[in-house]
């Protein structure tokens, strides 16, 4: 927990997946890069089509500022949209730190889901699991735990949301690895219990459950 010492403030997505990966929580593989020549080096490397983000503590909800491309698909589309990522940033916020531009890995064929962390003094950590997207942000089902969360806890959370059905493969949709997202809760639980008060809020979303079998 060292690796905390002096990290104050939002984290941004490269350096809150580090903290992620080191409990042994799965990421999308992904480099940082400052110009578009890298960009095209990590895109070759990690293989298209790649996702592309701008990286700046001042800028968080990616999506609403503009600053996200999804589905980049060619050496000639990527250098185009890291320009216009970047300009974009600016004209979001023109005193916004901008580190770089994150390349990733996209993941298909998968169930988003989303899972989060938040920590009151009343009560220690909450730990919050629902389906990503609009079931989060409109419907509002999600389920709750207090950390630590055990296993049989764990399932009990996957099963209660409404969206339950969609998980489970529902009208001939792939069932999902349910036993590798319960064990990413438990994870996620652990690291809850072992930071304390030093992690006010985390939320891996979206979280992309793959079909059963494959993590």
């Amino acid at each position: 927990h060292r690796w905390l010492d002096g990290r104050k403030g939002s984290l941004t997505e490269d350096v809150s997946k580090e903290l992620l990966v080191r409990y042994g929580i799965p990421v999308t593989r992904e480099g940082l890069a400052t110009t578009p020549e890298e960009a095209g080096r990590l895109a070759k490397e990690i293989g298209y089509p790649v996702a592309l983000k701008v990286v700046s503590p001042q800028i968080l909800h990616k999506t609403e500022a503009g600053v996200v491309r999804l589905n980049v698909r060619d050496d000639r589309e990527l250098e185009g949209a890291y320009r216009q990522l970047v300009e974009q940033a600016r004209t979001f916020d023109a005193r916004a730190e901008i580190r770089g531009v994150l390349v990733q890995e996209m993941v298909e064929g998968a169930t988003e889901v989303i899972l989060g962390l938040s920590y009151a003094e009343l009560f220690g950590a909450t730990i919050l699991f629902g389906l990503g997207g609009v079931f989060v942000e409109i419907l509002q089902d999600v389920s709750l735990r207090l950390a630590p969360v055990e296993p049989i806890e764990a399932e009990e959370m996957i099963q209660e949301i409404q969206g339950y059905a969609i998980l489970a493969g529902a009208r001939g949709r792939p069932k999902g690895d349910l036993k590798a997202l319960v064990e990413v809760i438990l994870k996620l639980s652990q690291l809850a219990l072992d930071l304390g008060d030093r992690v006010a809020e985390l939320d891996i979303n979206p979280l992309m459950v793959l079909p059963e079998g494959q993590g």
